[in-house]
């Protein structure tokens, strides 16, 4: 069997990208690794149909972080065998590319993000540049690449000249869930709970809402920051913050959801050329959604309305939102309506065939 790794720096539990994609090339007769780092939060694995590696470290977050882990990785690709490589963002993609070489084997880039123009990084010049310095060192060398939305690949394909297929971070199509609906209203953000995503906004609107709570399900760098800001406001009793949720438990509070939010700063061009897990997630749960009205988005909407589009970000936006999903009935039902219809085209059993076509095409047949 072929040998695949996967290299992220997530918490494998949780990654639900990985979780489908690494569990579809298995599914096509691929031995696949998916190789992660294990933080102070992270629990067992659960079983999957591929293995998990946590690589351990003592640095959480920052440089360190990302030095430690890269030389690690290195290690762990030089002293075992794959025949290929996928490496996951930038944050994952030098000891992949290096080694590849060393071993003359293939390194696939899978970009979830639009990395250097991730507003974390655009702001900060000598970071970004550092990191610029990954991408345009690594990149030309890659035997194949994909990411998420059409807006990523026609950026990598003109600044590297180099094609990018897209799969997308829709969700896996299930029956539909069945559970009771939750008499107890709220709106849900779900993801990493990071700068850029709209949460201090979507707090900040909170007061002007009534009669629904909000719920937060994830983790991230400004995680204490919301926790303090909706004290700061006196909403904490209207904002619950769940950490971490497993994947199988968010899919029930998904579902019971009223509101789903794919909110973002317009900061950098990962984010003007998202396409997020979420907005398929709520979508594939019937849930109606507030997302901004960015290119991708705007597109999915003119096939299928399925959520109301912001013109930007900012806490009158998003109060003027929330209340229109809140009040106007038939607009709510028609968005509900829509995204039922939409989950039955737009899901990952059609974005793994594309998946899959990038690895035999990178492979004889007789040897996947």
């Amino acid at each position: 069997m072929t040998k695949i790794v996967c290299t992220v720096t997530t918490d494998l539990n949780y990654d639900q990208r990985m979780i489908r994609i690494c569990s579809a090339l298995a599914d096509a007769g691929y031995e696949v690794t998916l190789i992660g780092r294990k933080r102070k939060h992270t629990k067992e694995f659960s079983h999957k149909p591929y293995k998990q590696v946590h690589l351990s470290g003592w640095f959480e977050n920052g440089f360190l972080f990302y030095a430690e882990y890269n030389i690690s990785l290195f290690f762990y690709l030089l002293f075992h065998k794959f025949d290929i490589i996928n490496t996951c963002d930038l944050d994952t993609i030098f000891p992949g590319v290096i080694c590849s070489k060393l071993k003359g084997i293939p390194v696939v880039y899978d970009a979830h993000e639009y990395f250097t123009e991730q507003e974390e990084i655009v702001n900060r010049p000598l970071i970004k540049k550092f990191w610029k310095w990954i991408e345009r060192f690594s990149i030309p060398k890659i035997a194949a690449g994909y990411t998420v939305s059409k807006g990523y690949a026609k950026l990598f394909e003109k600044e590297y000249h180099q094609h990018f297929s897209v799969v997308r971070n829709v969700t896996r199509l299930h029956p539909q869930n069945n559970n009771s609906i939750d008499t107890d209203k709220y709106i849900l953000y779900q993801g990493a709970v990071n700068e850029g995503r709209g949460l201090e906004v979507l707090i900040q609107s909170m007061p002007y809402i009534q009669n629904v709570r909000l719920v937060i399900c994830g983790l991230g760098d400004i995680y204490e920051d919301l926790i303090l800001l909706s004290k700061k406001l006196g909403v904490e009793d209207k904002v619950e913050f769940k950490g971490y949720v497993e994947p199988d438990q968010l899919k029930k509070i998904t579902a019971n959801a009223h509101i789903g939010i794919t909110y973002f700063a317009n900061e950098g061009l990962s984010h003007k050329y998202s396409l997020a897990n979420r907005f398929f997630d709520y979508m594939h749960a019937g849930v109606p959604q507030i997302a901004m009205a960015y290119e991708e988005y705007i597109c999915f909407n003119e096939e299928y309305e399925v959520a109301y589009l912001m013109p930007h970000l900012s806490v009158d936006e998003s109060v003027k939102a929330l209340n229109k999903l809140l009040t106007d009935e038939v607009y709510y039902n028609s968005l509900h309506e829509n995204a039922l219809k939409a989950r039955e085209v737009h899901n990952f059993q059609q974005d793994e065939k594309v998946l899959t076509s990038i690895y035999q095409e990178l492979l004889a047949p007789d040897q996947v």
